[in-house]
């Protein structure tokens, strides 16, 4: 016969932990002699010294892990002190080559400097094994922090010892603190030039008292750091001793999780991965209870179906990578699953059918939404293999089981997708891995999404920070009141000027591109979503107009010599181009007609210059986030694997000037 648990006793963990507080050191000397007899004889305890025994096994199985997420704004050194750490906490075989931002696992992610995904790694420093997970610094992928803030139990917030406390930092912190987690401060960068950790530190305390932190997170411990040259210390004069300090501060001040061993199995799915071998794979921190490869578990969806599996895979994480586990998932820990075909995150895995499901985070609503079309132009399929309607429903489906704060929605038109998300940063981020996987489709503008209140028209607003030269202030402020902006707050420092405002979100579509021609790309930006207010009425965000092609072909070095001088080119000589197709900006705010693929017809006769060159300027090629920054409401954005394209969204130039005639007639009536 075992042992009793806590279960067994009709209590629960908190109040065993009274009772063994309230009978002080008298209960401490007999669990001293409890622990060397044997479970026949322990059925002979009295009732308090069973407690105490059981809440003893279930707090040294609990006190062997931590789990810990890391906050940061963007470029703060986050994924740099990540490597440290899993290089000092042995992560790596000694003539292993380490791997530089070995968390940006995503080649999108090593592009841009940011996180999208978030990911998990495993350090086992001394005794303990400290789960690490690595959150998205930028709010558009604000639904990808949430849920994992499920998995940990506290926080290291990383934060510039020169530019202290951003944007994206103060909106993770919050869903830290919505989530009663506890923090460790980490001013990290203290080696570079013109750092100032005294000033940052008083910042930080501010935004906790702004977030509304409780005394004990108030009360965190601030660690001082240089994740490129490896070490971390609690004062600013100790000395350099690596990592060490910053591994005993997550020991100390973060609680082991909250997750009893005696009790049923219970996980909730915070992310997804997939094996070719296994299949689907569930990631979670295990909230109760034990899990072994056969067990029979079951599935408790969303939906309320209940399913039964048996588990076929239990993967743990030792650095970053994944290994089978030679012992059972014990609670507490972060582990991966598999055995289930149709599993989804906010999904609950447990022993039995009777199980209620546990709780799953609340999301931010979505703010922007965008069109995705079938590619119907003349070019079509000539570069990607994915094309048809029922190949991007399926690859948008698919995303929405891996990113919760994307929905996907049909419309009345064939062949249209309406896709909601957080940002244009977050939907950019999914054309571009489908046109990389070989898709091709068109894109539209970016909306918002408007609500109703009775008779009132409410639309998202946010908060906007900025950081630029004292120079282009004039030009920024202008930019800022054309998109009806409202400037809160104007700090002039030495070298720059920080300006915190609340904008539209319509306002800041194509803001980011105004700023980097109106500064030189000498502007630092982040916004946060803030609130839904009343419609501020229409704003004008590009003042030209476009030069559309009128003719199918190769465009010729003759024909984009006379185009050159009546506006900028976005294609080059030898470009295939179609009717409809956006080939150049005109300064004007109407759209032009021309002639790209005009050829300079042979004669018997010279002509005076016969032989000069021809010099064009060359083309601009946009990124694919300024492509749908740049579009109007009448054009799409088409992307396949090569190319990216601007165009018309009817083609036909007749029809389209009928179409506008009827739609300026209806809004006239």
């Amino acid at each position: 016969m075992q042992a009793p648990t806590i279960q067994s006793l009709g209590l629960t963990l908190n109040a065993a932990l009274s009772i063994i507080r309230a009978h002080g050191y008298v209960l401490q000397v007999a669990i001293s002699l409890g622990m060397v007899l044997k479970p026949p004889e322990k059925r002979c305890l009295p009732p308090a010294i069973k407690i105490a025994l059981a809440t003893r096994e279930v707090l040294e199985m609990k006190s062997r892990f931590r789990n810990i997420g890391i906050i940061a704004h963007v470029d703060h050194g986050k994924t740099t002190l990540v490597d440290k750490l899993l290089r000092e906490g042995g992560a790596y075989h000694v003539n292993e080559v380490m791997e530089e931002r070995a968390m940006d696992s995503m080649d999108l992610e090593r592009e841009k400097g940011i996180t999208i995904k978030a990911k998990n790694a495993s350090i086992h420093w001394n005794k303990y094994t400290i789960n690490i997970v690595d959150t998205p610094g930028h709010a558009d992928f604000g639904g990808e922090v949430e849920r994992i803030l499920k998995m940990v139990d506290g926080v290291l917030v990383l934060v510039d010892a020169f530019d202290g406390p951003q944007a994206q930092t103060r909106f993770v912190l919050r869903k830290a603190f919505q989530n009663h987690l506890k923090p460790i401060i980490v001013i990290n960068k203290i080696d570079r030039e013109n750092s100032n950790p005294h000033r940052v530190h008083d910042q930080i305390l501010e935004l906790l008292l702004e977030l509304h932190a409780t005394e004990e997170q108030f009360n965190a411990p601030f660690i001082y750091a240089s994740a490129r040259d490896g070490y971390a210390m609690l004062n600013l004069d100790d000395p350099h001793d690596g990592m060490k300090p910053l591994f005993e501060a997550i020991i100390k001040f973060i609680p082991p999780p909250q997750a009893d061993p005696k009790a049923p199995f219970q996980m909730l799915v915070s992310n997804l991965d997939w094996s070719d071998y296994v299949g689907r794979i569930a990631i979670g921190k295990i909230l109760g209870g034990h899990v072994a490869i056969g067990d029979s578990i079951v599935c408790i969806h969303k939906d309320g179906r209940r399913e039964r599996a048996l588990v076929t895979k239990l993967m743990e994480f030792s650095g970053m990578r994944t290994s089978d586990s030679s012992t059972d998932g014990e609670a507490g820990n972060i582990v991966g699953i598999a055995g289930f075909e149709d599993l989804n995150i906010g999904d609950t895995l447990c022993d039995t059918e009777e199980r209620e499901p546990l709780p799953f985070v609340e999301f931010d609503p979505p703010t922007i939404q965008m069109q995705f079309c079938v590619n119907d132009g003349p070019l079509a399929g000539r570069d990607g293999k994915f094309l048809t309607s029922r190949q991007v429903r399926e690859r948008l489906q698919k995303e929405t089981r891996m990113n919760v704060s994307l929905s996907v929605a049909d419309t009345e038109v064939p062949n249209v997708f309406l896709v909601s998300a957080r940002g244009e940063l977050q939907i950019a981020i999914l054309v571009e891995q489908m046109r990389r996987e070989g898709f091709e489709l068109l894109v539209s503008r970016p909306e918002v999404i408007i609500r109703r209140e009775g008779n009132a028209v409410l639309e998202p607003f946010e908060t906007l920070w900025l950081e630029l030269p004292a120079e282009y202030i004039g030009n920024v402020m202008q930019s800022l009141a054309s998109r009806k902006a409202q400037v809160t707050n104007l700090e002039h420092h030495q070298k720059h000027i920080g300006i915190e405002a609340v904008i539209p979100t319509r306002g800041l579509i194509g803001l980011e591109t105004d700023l980097v021609n109106v500064t030189s790309g000498q502007t630092v930006m982040s916004h946060m979503f803030k609130e839904y207010a009343p419609h501020c009425g229409p704003i004008r965000t590009r003042t030209t107009g476009t030069l559309v092609s009128m003719e199918s072909g190769v465009t010729t070095t003759y024909a984009l010599d006379t185009i050159q001088e009546r506006g900028r080119l976005f294609i080059a000589a030898g470009d295939m181009v179609y009717k409809g197709m956006i080939v150049g900006e005109n300064p004007r705010t109407e759209d032009m007609p021309v002639n790209p693929t005009r050829a300079k017809h042979l004669t018997n006769f010279r002509c005076h210059g016969e032989g000069k060159a021809v010099m064009l300027a060359p083309p601009i090629r946009m990124s694919l986030e300024h492509a749908i920054e740049y579009i109007a409401s009448d054009e799409f954005v088409e992307a396949t694997p090569r190319f990216i394209r601007l165009r018309k969204r009817i083609l036909d130039a007749t029809t389209r000037k009928r179409t506008a005639i009827g739609e300026k007639a209806a809004l006239e009536t």
